[in-house]
């Protein structure tokens, strides 16, 4: 049996490719908008950089 350009084979793992492509796609469009709706959102996104947060400190009355 010659393995041709055009055997069943190639065919197969052409189509898995094609597949495994989109999903790719997929997945780096769905990070892609995630971090554009994260930049567009920064200020109300609190991320850990050292610093205490301030929704996190006591109210100012309670510091009394």
């Amino acid at each position: 049996m010659a393995i041709t350009r055009d055997s069943d084979l190639h065919m197969r793992r052409l189509s898995r490719n094609l597949g495994l492509g989109v999903v790719l796609l997929g997945f780096v469009a769905i990070v892609f908008g995630l971090t554009i709706v994260k930049v567009e959102r920064g200020g109300k996104i609190e991320a850990y950089d050292h610093q205490p947060r301030t929704s996190m400190l006591p109210p100012p009355e309670a510091a009394k």
